[in-house]
């Protein structure tokens, strides 16, 4: 009863309910002061940002989508890495990217939606590609589409384009970028795709359950962030044949038991409790 009644509320008052659960990290609404070097503190599951700006909400090939949810922050690194796939989108692809969540302002968990994403290095960009930017009004009723299948766990060819296989590919291929997280269906059309010897790649895009509708891109720790804590490299080779059909033979994650968070760190805390600089 409860529930119906604080649904109701939000409804009336245009407030969206997640709000009414946000963490602490999400009632925080401005980085840390500027540093002379922004830091992303330990892992992408559990850590912070340290010195986060905020990506601007338009660029060249590229528009933030969801502003309002404050998830636009990130590592200076990851601002520059998005200018340039979406320079790339725009000057070779003719395409426009939707960018959705990044990190909070000053990193850490979220109330729904992601585990990591929590120190700057995480982005989600749509695989629904624009053929020109989206005015106010689109932007706000904009969504995105699967463009798998889930009948037949294949690729949706209305929703497919070869664009959208060169942009994974581009993002693939940046030097910063340790891996790129897709559904396994579209993992498995890119290795069909690739049709050149130059396959090393797809060793960083790694199938993983959901991510139907847009690629997660995870960049490597920066340089100078000493306590940023890598993940392992993913396994050799191109991770196509047998690899991304044992995903496919698998659609949906095992039941996970609920756990408790693991405990922020000390320089965390700090980040999260610094006031702003006037």
């Amino acid at each position: 009863m409860f529930t119906k009644i604080l649904a109701s509320l939000c409804a009336m008052y245009s407030i969206p309910i997640w709000a009414l659960q946000m963490t602490a990290w999400e009632l925080v609404t401005t980085p840390t002061p500027t540093r002379e070097r922004a830091q992303s503190i330990g892992s992408y599951a559990n850590g912070c940002l340290d010195g986060g700006i905020a990506l601007p909400l338009e660029g060249a090939g590229y528009q933030v989508v969801r502003a309002e949810r404050n998830r636009y922050f990130a590592h200076p690194e990851t601002v520059t890495f998005i200018q340039e796939l979406g320079y790339y989108a725009d000057t070779r692809l003719a395409s426009t990217l939707m960018i959705a969540d990044v990190s909070l302002p000053r990193g850490g968990r979220f109330s729904f939606g992601h585990a990591s994403h929590q120190t700057g290095l995480d982005i989600d960009v749509w695989l629904k590609l624009n053929t020109s930017p989206l005015n106010e009004y689109e932007l706000e009723q904009a969504k995105t589409a699967s463009v798998v299948n889930f009948d037949t766990m294949t690729i949706r060819a209305d929703e497919w384009r070869d664009e959208q296989f060169e942009l994974i590919r581009a993002a693939a291929e940046n030097g910063r970028v340790a891996r790129i997280f897709v559904h396994a269906v579209i993992k498995q059309r890119l290795c069909q795709m690739e049709t050149s010897s130059h396959r090393s790649w797809l060793r960083k895009v790694r199938p993983w359950w959901g991510h139907s509708s847009h690629m997660h891109v995870r960049l490597s720790c920066p340089q100078g962030s000493d306590d940023c804590v890598e993940q392992p490299l993913p396994p050799e080779g191109d991770g196509c044949g047998e690899e991304v059909l044992s995903w496919i033979e698998h659609p949906t994650p095992p039941a996970k038991k609920a756990q408790e968070p693991a405990p922020i760190s000390e320089a965390c805390v700090t980040v999260l409790k610094q006031k702003r600089e006037k």
